[in-house]
């Protein structure tokens, strides 16, 4: 159960329903996780929502990284609704099977594609020491190039805040807080 569902929709001020009007127009479709639980602040909804639309939809990145990254954000702040949510995603943007088991069992996954083994190493690296090793960092640019390394952290970002408020608040993983 989360600790703090959405608001109702019958209780929106003006300000909350201009947001979740932005949110269900948009490619999400519906306020759902996280989304509900910053609608009770609806500048930062507003804005979160935005930068999570750039980050989701709209990157340099190819789907199939940025599904990767959110796994590897998903299973560094062991946040279920994100593997809820994003493994299918991943597994259809072609991820392989093997590597999402990999992550979400704590393994370190075996790549065959360079880009993905780039995105993993940022990753963990950022995650884990908080920094990139200029040899992590050259390999990024070389493989990813400026603006999808930029990229990159901005989805490491935009989903550790996601999971943050998630595990914070203890948003479902099976959707009970949706707001129609």
């Amino acid at each position: 159960m989360s600790r703090l569902n959405p608001p109702q929709p019958n209780e929106l001020s003006r300000a909350q329903k201009e947001v979740h009007d932005a949110i269900t127009s948009g490619p999400r479709g519906r306020v759902v996780g996280p989304l509900g639980v910053w609608l009770w602040r609806p500048e930062l909804a507003q804005n979160a929502q935005r930068l999570g639309q750039y980050c989701r939809y709209d990157s340099s990145l190819p789907k199939r990284l940025s599904e990767l990254a959110i796994l590897i954000t998903g299973k560094y702040w062991e946040s279920e609704f994100e593997w809820q949510h994003h493994k299918p995603i991943a597994l259809e943007a072609g991820i392989d099977e093997d590597i999402v088991e990999a992550i979400r069992t704590g393994k370190i996954p075996v790549f065959t594609k360079s880009d993905e083994q780039c995105v993993y190493d940022c990753a963990t690296s950022l995650y884990q020491t908080k920094r990139i090793p200029d040899a992590t960092y050259q390999f990024a640019m070389e493989i990813l190039g400026r603006d999808a390394l930029i990229d990159l952290v901005g989805v490491l970002g935009y989903y550790a805040f996601i999971s943050m408020t998630i595990n914070v608040f203890e948003v479902d993983a099976e959707g009970e807080n949706e707001l129609s």
